[in-house]
């Protein structure tokens, strides 16, 4: 068993160093590290799965983590990780999904006894490929190749979900102390109220990441970022969002599950965060943007949030039908509160017929409806920041204009002021507003404010 765990460990490393030693693109080696640690963590959760459904299991071993010796892991995240990647000019998806398929077919019985294969471990060996070594070569591809933005986003999010708030915890429970036991035995009612804290802890970081996307054209993968500095959404309030949001999901973890190793951990992922990964950080931030990077950073601290949004450069519009009740309070409850940064402006006004409101962002990026009133939320302070991130998370968008649309106005023409505003009984249809042409608004340069209407 000692050779076949040896050969089961190096000659998966040997191939991706040959490999990687003729491939001189930084981006495509980087690409090829994430894909390791993704089939890396879903092995991991295959493993688990695999525990209780019988596919298979390993001798008790040496060097094992939760019954998994650490030297397969490895060598079997390889394969299905990053030398596919790293060969993907070669070995189109298709190919490769089917060579690392005959391959463990070939090798999994030639294991034995390390490994002990159940009678149904090929539908694992299925599972595995489809929902484990797909993803990985997905995202490492789409990496690589700086293609799909936003699936690539989602596989990175499921990435380091998965990492925080499932490994990591793990990997502590094992070493350490506590365990998943301090959650799951919590009723109902608590594992409602624990789901909802962290959801709302979570806001920020998939604020960021989706600001990081729509407006910065990247990713939170270091060696994917945005192509153009962001400081809107959460980075006009703080500069390290999703590390400080890691940090904080991290300590909920390990208070709900009563681990002190875990709490140790988020800690020390903190102080590496603000000594290490910080001025390297700043230092490529710097050099790639200067006077802007500069000025930010005067006023956008790392750890400690601004309470009033940080702003520079043309104001965002923030287009109001005057003519409608509920847009005309949503009007002045902004004005009231003296938003940074933006302008509201009659939708009448607007060069084009507008059926919702919409916001225009500096930088010309737009969201209507719902949407663009969260946005313009993100103006104000940094409660009703928040308030704006979690009406703009997947799906809370959707819902919330449902419910505006059938309850409280639904999309109709901007009118003149005077003019009856319809309502959801009065309307034909609750339909979104009709298709229309460039979604940004270079012709309208933002003006000051009206006063509020009334």
């Amino acid at each position: 068993m000692t050779a076949a765990r040896w050969l089961s460990l190096v000659l998966p490393l040997l191939a991706v160093l040959a490999v990687g030693g003729r491939v001189r693109d930084r981006v495509s080696r980087a690409a090829g590290l994430l894909a390791f640690v993704a089939a890396g963590i879903g092995i991991a959760a295959l493993h688990e799965v695999a525990r209780r459904t019988g596919w298979y299991a390993f001798a008790t071993v040496d060097g094992a983590f939760r019954g998994m010796p650490v030297d397969l892991w490895i060598g079997w995240a390889v394969l299905w990780g990053p030398l596919p990647v790293l060969l993907r000019r070669v070995l189109p998806l298709p190919v490769a999904l089917g060579l690392l398929l005959w391959v463990d077919v070939v090798a999994m019985p030639a294991l034995h006894p390390l490994v002990r294969l159940g009678p149904h471990w090929l539908v694992g060996e299925v599972v595995g490929l489809l929902l484990v070594a797909l993803p990985a070569q997905l995202l490492g591809r789409f990496c690589a190749d700086r293609r799909h933005l936003g699936a690539r986003t989602l596989l990175q999010v499921g990435v380091f979900a998965a990492l925080l708030l499932w490994f990591l915890p793990t990997v502590a429970f094992e070493l350490g102390d506590g365990s998943w036991a301090g959650l799951t035995g919590l009723r109902r009612t608590g594992l409602l109220v624990v789901a909802q804290l962290a959801v709302l802890a979570a806001t920020p970081a998939l604020a960021a990441v989706a600001e990081f996307a729509v407006r910065g054209g990247g990713t939170p993968y270091p060696w994917d970022p945005p192509r153009r500095l962001v400081t809107t959404g959460p980075y006009a309030y703080l500069a390290n969002p999703m590390q400080f949001t890691a940090v904080v999901l991290l300590l909920f973890t390990a208070v709900v599950t009563r681990s002190v190793t875990l709490a140790l951990a988020a800690v020390s992922a903190g102080a590496f965060g603000a000594a290490v990964a910080g001025p390297h950080e700043h230092n490529d931030l710097r050099v790639r943007y200067g006077d802007s990077w500069r000025s930010y950073r005067g006023q956008v601290r790392d750890w400690w949030p601004r309470w009033r949004p940080y702003s520079v450069g043309p104001p965002a519009v923030l287009w109001l039908d005057d003519g409608c009740g509920p847009c005309t309070a949503v009007w002045r409850a902004l004005a009231r509160r003296h938003p940074v940064g933006l302008r509201i402006r009659p939708a009448r006004e607007h060069e084009r017929v507008l059926w919702r409101a919409e916001y225009v962002g500096g930088d010309g990026h737009t969201e209507r409806g719902v949407a663009a009133v969260a946005r313009g939320l993100e103006h104000v302070h940094l409660g009703w920041a928040v308030v704006g991130w979690t009406l703009r998370l997947p799906g809370a968008t959707w819902l919330a204009q449902l419910v505006t649309d059938a309850m409280i106005a639904p999309p109709h023409p901007a009118r003149s002021r005077g003019e009856p505003c319809p309502t959801p009984n009065s309307a034909s249809s609750t339909a979104p507003s009709p298709p229309s042409g460039s979604t940004g608004s270079p012709a309208s340069p933002p003006v000051p404010s009206p006063p509020p209407p009334g």
